[in-house]
């Protein structure tokens, strides 16, 4: 079940919890893409927070957020590029997404085989994902004054083996939001601290949140785009006679 957009909203923008956890995750992502210079930014389910430094350097960036969740508007103070759109078909058109960035998608679907079938389609050859998720060992997870609270939280191989059966090949993966889920003083000041040392000694059991870079397999192997029954069933075909008994 998704959240409401004016939650996420309220979480994100006006809280201090919220801008510690988009500050996190934004210089998180940044490693992972430091340059989108020319290229499609794609987004989808609330990936406005981590979306903001590709306006510039990208071509094109598309904010995408499901119905059930519903849209805002956005950036505030340029043109919107956010769409509201089905959850399982995306107004891109296929291969198109040079980048493609989940974040409060795929945890909360309902159907999440058919939202990565759909990631498969819009991402281009060459092209690289990361699905931002609530980790099952983290202490985000099990706390739902925050949106990692809701949804299914994954581990690392859970996540990299769901990706491998929707025909993504996982290239790496990386945790954060490492200090507690308070918004005491000492925490919100020591917030960059307590991230870098998390980083430094693990990097993926601890953190709040999990992410993973993934590529798409061409031609698809499994469920994606191609993919082919490899003795399918021929319902229109002649009836065989039954083999005799001890045949």
């Amino acid at each position: 079940m998704h959240l409401d957009v004016q939650e996420l909203r309220t979480f994100y923008y006006r809280t201090a919890l919220g801008r510690v956890a988009q500050r996190a995750m934004r210089e998180r992502v940044r490693r992972f893409w430091p340059d989108v210079t020319g290229e499609t930014v794609v987004g989808m389910g609330f990936p406005v927070p981590l979306l903001r430094p590709f306006l510039d350097p990208a071509e094109r960036t598309i904010a995408l957020m499901p119905g059930a969740q519903g849209v805002m508007p956005w950036p505030a103070d340029r043109n919107n590029v956010s769409v509201l759109c089905e959850e399982t078909l995306w107004p891109v058109q296929t291969e198109h997404a040079d980048r493609l960035l989940l974040l409060h998608a795929l945890e909360t679907s309902e159907t999440p085989g058919r939202l990565l079938q759909e990631a498969y389609r819009v991402l281009a050859p060459g092209g690289r994902a990361l699905f931002v998720v609530p980790n099952r060992a983290g202490l985000w997870a099990r706390n739902d004054k925050t949106p990692f609270g809701f949804g299914r939280p994954y581990s690392v191989t859970q996540l990299e083996v769901l990706l491998r059966e929707h025909d993504f090949k996982p290239q790496g993966h990386a945790a954060v939001l490492y200090q507690p889920v308070s918004e005491r003083a000492f925490w919100m000041k020591t917030g960059r601290l307590v991230e870098s040392w998390g980083q430094s000694i693990t990097g993926r059991f601890a953190g709040g949140v999990l992410m993973v870079e993934a590529t798409k397999q061409v031609p698809a192997r499994y469920g994606g785009l191609g993919a082919r029954r490899r003795r399918p069933l021929r319902v229109l075909g002649p009836v065989s006679q039954p083999a005799a008994s001890g045949a």
